[in-house]
């Protein structure tokens, strides 16, 4: 069984990493790569950068981030945002990501997914899926789309993800914890590794998380203190969380 993965996830908009609240009243929080060089120092098992304006504004995704990301981490990290064809992914994973994420253009044309898949590995696919009220929501949580959450979990596996990353829009940026009832639900719909992702504002919460999840991505409780990774570790071995051993 793969020991919990922590996940630092960094949010960038305009080159700089950005958090807000459910996804609004964002502000800078610093410089992407110097901020993964700090994670990655401090114990991270892997890196999430989502180019949160990437699909917006109708652009490409973060290439030249994940260029920077590969000349100062050892650790995997995934690319997201503005990823729309097989060709978008190939260029993150040659800049030096490890692995793509994609969410508003597989829910557009979900043969993507497969696409992805069969060139890259499913290993190399992950499925963002911003949700609230078992609603899936595009475009950085912007645009309700007609589909149930649990249904869309079950499709993206089907198609060949190798992961999910969800993310509950209504805990995102308020550290009162994770929605456990959506993850736990998607936990046992899918055979899938799930990303938590949404809510952490301590331990117990991370704790509560990686019991129906795989992996917890963190954000909010990170940024304004990345050396906080540290003791996070030390606080969930405490609560009897196993986690590998921090280079």
């Amino acid at each position: 069984m793969p020991l919990p993965r922590l996940i630092p996830c960094l949010d960038v908009a305009g080159g700089r990493v950005v958090k807000g609240v459910r996804f609004r009243e964002l502000r800078d929080v610093g410089d992407p790569v110097e901020l993964g060089a700090a994670y990655s120092e401090a114990g991270a098992d892997e890196l999430v950068f989502l180019d949160i304006s990437a699909t917006i504004d109708e652009r490409s995704s973060a290439v030249s981030v994940a260029a920077r990301v590969a000349e100062q981490v050892s650790i995997p990290f995934t690319v997201g945002g503005g990823i729309r064809t097989v060709e978008d992914a190939t260029a993150v994973l040659e800049a030096g990501a490890d692995k793509v994420s994609v969410n508003s253009a597989a829910l557009a044309r979900p043969q993507l997914i497969e696409e992805l898949a069969d060139v890259l590995g499913s290993q190399a696919v992950v499925v963002a899926i911003d949700t609230t009220r078992g609603i899936v929501h595009s475009h950085a949580g912007t645009r309700k789309v007609a589909r149930d959450t649990i249904a869309w979990a079950r499709e993206c596996e089907a198609r060949g993800a190798g992961e999910l990353l969800v993310t509950s829009i209504d805990r995102d940026g308020t550290r009162d914890g994770y929605d456990l009832d959506i993850l736990g639900r998607i936990g046992e719909a899918v055979s899938l590794p799930v990303i938590a992702s949404g809510g952490a504002g301590n331990a117990e919460h991370v704790a509560a998380a990686l019991g129906v999840s795989q992996a917890a991505l963190l954000a909010s409780i990170l940024h304004e203190n990345p050396a906080r990774l540290v003791s996070l570790r030390e606080e969930l071995r405490d609560l009897g969380v196993p986690l590998r051993d921090a280079a």
